[in-house]
């Protein structure tokens, strides 16, 4: 059990860090099906594993200047509301109706890790370009988007708390799209906004749900250790080809768990 605990904590620590999402789909099927915790419980688990983990390393991105604080708070107040909304309406869900949508959830996250990417403009300008956004044209831009930031926060966090996923991996091209920002600070801001939205979708579930704490804790841990070691192999890797994996993967998992839940 303890093995499997940090083999387990080890991998969604590692694919945190590697792609700034992706904890809570790890995370959730391996306390599930690796070290037997009751769905229910293994949802609001894996968001309390993942609310520290992305807290620890949103604050070293922070630290970096890889975090927009401005669309960090629109997007994540709306998120907290969403994901605390989705996280008491999953409470009373069925739990076939939760995998089922978590496997569908993992199936779109693959579909963008497998899509080829051309480089967005925000890149461009990175390479040598005019600056992407001057501070005075970023805050037009928030503004003028304010509306759709809020409501994508509110679609997003209700998903979190309902299939008990950080939803990193719709934040990050929801803050491309919306604010024009380059992907390094996407992630930076992601992190920061699923952290958020994690914390709160575990206190919809607290005390609704049992919590093994010793097993939480200990998987906490080792993802933590396992986030900045992912940090460090995203520098030595293509990102197109580890996103290429993460996809593939998240196939066989998804269809893993749809098997499992028909049959």
């Amino acid at each position: 059990m303890i093995f499997l605990a940090i083999i387990s904590g080890a991998i969604t620590g590692i694919v945190l860090g590697l792609f700034g999402s992706g904890g809570s789909i790890i995370a959730m099927p391996a306390l599930m099906y690796l070290l037997d915790v009751e769905a229910k419980s293994a949802i609001a688990m894996s968001m309390g594993i993942v609310a520290v983990t992305a807290t620890i390393s949103g604050w070293d991105n922070w630290r970096r200047g890889n975090v927009d604080l401005k669309v960090a708070l629109i997007f994540g107040f709306f998120g907290v509301i969403g994901t605390y909304g989705g996280a008491r309406l999953g409470v009373h869900t069925p739990v076939q109706v939760q995998l089922t949508l978590f496997a569908l959830v993992m199936y779109a996250a693959a579909w963008k890790m497998l899509q080829v990417k051309r480089q967005p403009a925000s890149q461009l300008a990175t390479a040598g370009g005019p600056p992407l956004l001057l501070e005075e044209e970023e805050d037009k831009v928030i503004s003028a988007h304010m509306g759709h930031i809020a409501a994508h926060g509110v679609g997003v966090g209700v998903l979190t708390g309902l299939v008990g996923v950080g939803g990193g991996f719709l934040i990050v091209p929801a803050l491309v799209l919306l604010s024009g920002i380059p992907m390094k600070i996407a992630i930076g801001t992601s992190l920061v906004i699923v952290a958020a939205k994690s914390y709160s979708g575990f206190a919809g579930y607290v005390g609704s749900v049992p919590v093994d704490w010793m097993t939480m804790a200990l998987f906490t841990t080792v993802t933590v250790t396992g986030s900045f070691v992912g940090t460090r192999i995203a520098h030595r890797f293509s990102q197109a080809t580890l996103k290429r994996s993460f996809g593939i993967f998240l196939v066989f998992v998804a269809t893993y768990i749809l098997l499992k839940t028909v049959l």
